[in-house]
């Protein structure tokens, strides 16, 4: 049993990565899956669709690679977080599209908690700012708005989870209903101190608790599947970004790693202790082990890497996303053109679900390659935001910052966002850092690595970018970009009804 194999569930595709005891990648497999976007502001995926993806390519890496599965000695599930699925107990069948994080629906009923006087109670038991990013007002839409759903609910015939519990679920042919720390950490329903789900929050919510999974340990074996041939044991699960933290050896206090995925996410381990944020930061579960339990501080960017796709799929700007770097570095800078991809609102540090995008400082002289430049220096600019924050909200001076995700290949992209953070920007040899902790978190439950130690021997960096423009520029440049950002606030909650004729 020489390797490990990390289910790696996506908001945009499914992948299976199967990694040696050197962390190396050993075979890869990728398959998108659809966007469904029902009404504007509405986001959702079919349950079904990523349960097929993603046992499909788990099964095609493993053929691809020649093994069966008495080679594999462990699977390690991760997850986009915060997408709500609903299904039924008997039949395993989805009664709805999942809903996904990007979701906005439920924006005015998180208004009214906040009206209500509900923040700092939410806020201090689970770690979260009130909003339409989390689990639980998804779920209570989908129990007060599919018919019969709600009744079906309180007589327990229906089960709810993210998707690691989604997948844990199917690949246990119904014999498992569980999820990690990290991900109960993300539906606002976990009392984060306590470590378990919340009476008051879940009645706050009307939410049934035998909707719930069991919550277990990010690090442990938690059943057997048959679903390759042989009995495999899953034995690691995290949410996406927790589980990057742990993939990029950030296990001492202060040590930080930014993901640039669909969103970016920003995570910083606390340690042992949550810590409160002033500035509208998450705390969250970093991972739990049977042991112990690791919290960080997160800065969540909706739009990261998605920026890319619209100039792809919505503008036609460039045919595949590899192409903006070359097409962006065609230009000297952006040209006085500044691109806030406030699509789905702004995340942290600004939490404004009314934001919306914007692009300033046109002129007839702007190209394409200057839309393109200004997409990827957004992405910098939002992290360089985070950061910020975040290093006053912990009081820790952070010496570097560790990326990874698909446009961590890019360059430019990470040379410019070391300008601005004016500390340098570290790439690992293996990018594939979310599967990778994954893949940690499985082996270290079963002895596949002993410990910590041995896992933080495996990492390797590829690349350090330190900061080359001067500091006045750097400043200059955020100080356009905030003003930029002013202009995209707020815009969707002031928008006037369309006129009739006559």
């Amino acid at each position: 049993m020489n390797f490990v194999l990390a289910l790696d569930q996506g908001t945009t595709s499914s992948r299976a990565i199967l990694f040696d005891r050197t962390g190396t990648v050993r075979g890869k497999c990728q398959r998108e899956h659809r966007q469904i976007f029902p009404q504007p502001g509405w986001v959702e995926h079919d349950p079904m669709e990523i349960w097929e993806s993603q046992i499909g390519v788990a099964r095609e890496v493993i053929n691809n690679v020649g093994l069966s599965a008495s080679d594999i000695a462990a699977i390690g599930i991760t997850n986009q977080r915060e997408t709500v699925v609903l299904w039924d107990r008997k039949t395993g069948g989805p009664v709805h599209n999942a809903i996904v994080w990007q979701d906005r629906r439920t924006a005015e009923f998180c208004d009214r908690l906040r009206r209500d006087g509900h923040l700092q109670t939410i806020q201090h038991k689970t770690g979260l700012v009130i909003d339409a990013y989390f689990s639980a007002s998804k779920l209570r839409w989908l129990l007060d708005h599919v018919p019969g759903v709600r009744r079906r609910a309180e007589r327990g015939e229906l089960a709810f989870g993210t998707i690691d519990s989604w997948l844990l679920w199917k690949l246990t042919s119904g014999g498992v209903h569980a999820t990690d720390a990290t991900n109960a950490s993300r539906t606002m329903l976990y009392n984060i101190r306590d470590q378990q789900w919340d009476d008051e929050l879940l009645h706050l919510m009307e939410i049934p608790p035998s909707l719930l999974p069991t919550v277990r340990a990010s690090s442990e074996i938690y059943a057997e599947t048959s679903a390759f041939g042989g009995q495999t044991r899953i034995a690691g699960m995290a949410g996406d970004q927790q589980a990057a933290l742990f993939g990029q050896t950030c296990f001492d206090r202060g040590l930080a790693k930014n993901t640039y995925g669909t969103g970016c996410f920003m995570l910083m381990n606390t340690g042992a202790e949550p810590v409160t944020s002033h500035n509208q930061l998450l705390t969250t579960v970093a991972w739990q082990t049977r042991d112990s339990t690791n919290y960080a501080v997160e800065g969540s960017i909706f739009i990261g890497g998605a920026v890319v796709q619209w100039l792809r799929d919505g503008l036609g700007i460039v045919k595949t996303a590899a192409e903006i770097e070359t097409l962006a570095a065609s230009v000297n800078d952006c040209g006085g053109v500044y691109l806030v991809p406030a699509f789905a609102g702004l995340g942290a540090p600004h939490w404004d679900q009314y934001a919306r995008g914007t692009i300033t400082g046109i002129t007839r002289g702007t190209t394409a390659a200057h839309f393109a430049r200004a997409a990827l220096e957004s992405i910098a600019f939002q992290v360089a935001d985070v950061l910020d924050v975040m290093r006053e909200d912990s009081g820790i001076a952070i010496e570097e910052l560790r990326v990874d995700g698909g446009a961590a290949a890019n360059d430019l992209l990470l040379q410019f966002q070391a300008d601005l953070l004016r500390v340098p920007v570290v790439r690992p040899k293996v990018t594939e850092t979310t599967a990778l902790g994954a893949a940690f978190l499985a082996g270290l439950a079963i002895g596949f690595w002993k410990n910590l130690a041995e896992i933080r021997s495996i990492w390797q960096v590829d690349r350090t970018f330190s900061p080359v423009m001067d500091a006045e520029p750097a400043a200059y440049r955020r100080r356009r970009w905030s003003e930029a950002l002013q202009r995209s606030r707020d815009w969707e909650e002031h928008e006037l009804p369309v006129q009739g004729k006559g």
